[in-house]
Formats: C-alpha cells, structure tokens, sequence
C-alpha cells in the first residue's frame, strides 16, 4: 500500500507539475501577444496625444509628494549613518560625492522605481480592472472603439516618460537631504556641498541610470495595464489585479536593475 501510495503521490506531483509549467507557457505567450498589440498601436495613426498628457500629469502628481519625502529621507540617512566611518579616517570631504554617486547610480532609479510600482502599477492594474468588471472595455469593444489605443498605450508611455523625470526630481531632493544632514554636524554652504557633490559624478553615470529608469517606467506601465486590462469578473478581482501589478512590477524592476547593473559594469 505504501508503495502504490508513493507511486500516486509521484504521479499527481507531475502532472501538477506540467499543469503549471503549461500554464506559465500560456502566460507567456499572452504577454508577448499583449506587447505585440501595443507596439502595433503606438506607432499607429491618431495617437490619443490628450490622454497622454493627462496621464504624464496624473503620474507625476501622484508620485512627487511621496517622492519628495522619500528622497529628503535617503538623503539625510544615507549622509547620517556614512559620515562617523568617513571621520575616522579624515575623508569627511569625500562625503559628497559618495552620496551624489550612491543616490545617481542606483538608489534614486531604484527606489523611485519601486515607490511608482506601489503607486502607478496599483492605480492602472485597480483602474483598468474596474473598466473591466463594469464591461467598460467590452462596450469599447462592440463599439469598434480601440481600447488599447485610448486605455492602455497612453498609460505605458506615459510611465515610460514620467519616471526618469521622476528620477532626476529624487537624485536632486536625495542630495539636498544629504546637505541637511551634512548640516547637522557642520556647517557647509550649499553652493560648496553641491560642487563637492557633482566634482565626483561622471558622465556614465548619469546616462545608465536614466536609460534604466526608461525600462523601469514601461515594465511598470505594461504590467499595471496587463493585470487591470485581463482582470477576471468579479469585484474582488479589482483588487487582485492591483495587487499583482504591485508585486510583479516591483519584482521586474529589480531583475531588470540587476542585468542593467551587469551590463553597466561590462561596458
């Protein structure tokens, strides 16, 4: 008996097994479908210019608040816990550009990234999902109305626009949170701490940061759309959608962060 038990038990783990790994496939192919369709639908005719500039606002006042405080904070930390360490051994002069560089290269894209996954992601993925319940985007449909066109490619580029802008607004508040933090302990002019800050930052390091922050903008909106724009029916399916776009945009960011770091460091 134990043996017929283990050999069912094997057995209904690999066709469990194959179910996922099939569906997984499937998923696949319906993203690259979906990727397909708005890659057709940007370079169409009529592009819905009105509803990207709506979107690029929308966007941009929804995240620069939290943007805003989030940036005085890594600043002011990031100086805070970097200055004892750099005292020690005389080189508080260096303190300026090491936070201009950490908050540039990889800490300004990154958390931005993630503060507008939380923020973007969830309100596309919880819009386009309730468009879906209420069968908004099925009467676009049956009206021979383009929903990709007017919903979705906006949205996309709009994320892929708005978040290195959004970047470049965190690099500046980050550094100067980190001159207030400087200002704590000393007392140093902000025309000196802003020339101390960019005498360490080069060209490469700006450029890889903001064509990263362009990828982290179109994941964002791509999965924020994909997940509201194929929710399920249901009310409860509106937050789900939501749900997962936060998580899996977040997660892509990441995965996206570290190849671009990989081929940053080739190059």
């Amino acid at each position: 008996m134990k043996k017929i038990y283990s050999f069912k038990s094997s057995k209904s783990i690999l066709s469990n097994f194959r179910e996922k790994f099939n569906e997984f496939l499937i998923k696949i192919a319906d993203v690259v479908a979906f990727l397909q369709i708005i890659f057709k639908n940007t370079f169409s005719k009529n592009f819905e210019g009105q509803e990207f500039l709506k979107q690029c606002y929308v966007i941009g006042n929804k995240s620069a608040g939290l943007i805003s405080i989030t940036g005085i904070i890594i600043g002011l930390v990031l100086t805070i816990q970097s200055r004892p360490p750099l005292v020690d051994f005389g080189a508080v002069a260096m303190l300026p550009g090491m936070v201009a560089v950490s908050l540039i290269r990889e800490m300004g894209p990154v958390i931005t990234a993630l503060i507008c996954a939380g923020k973007i992601g969830s309100s596309m993925g919880a819009e386009l999902g309730s468009m879906r319940v209420t069968e908004q985007i099925d009467a676009m449909e049956v009206s021979n109305a383009n929903p990709i066109k007017y919903l979705v490619v906006p949205r996309v580029l709009a994320a892929t626009v708005m978040i290195p802008l959004l970047t470049l607004y965190a690099d500046v508040i980050g550094i100067f949170g980190s001159w207030l933090g400087v200002n704590i302990k000393d007392d140093v002019s902000l025309t000196l701490f802003i020339n101390q800050a960019f005498a360490s930052v080069e060209f490469i390091d700006i450029i890889p940061a903001v064509i990263k922050s362009f990828f982290f903008g179109g994941v964002i909106g791509i999965v924020g759309c994909y997940k509201g724009y194929n929710a399920e029916r249901g009310t409860e399916s509106v937050g789900v959608a939501a749900n997962s776009a936060v998580v899996t945009a977040s997660l892509l960011v990441i995965i996206v962060d570290l190849v671009a770091v990989q081929i940053t460091d080739l190059l």
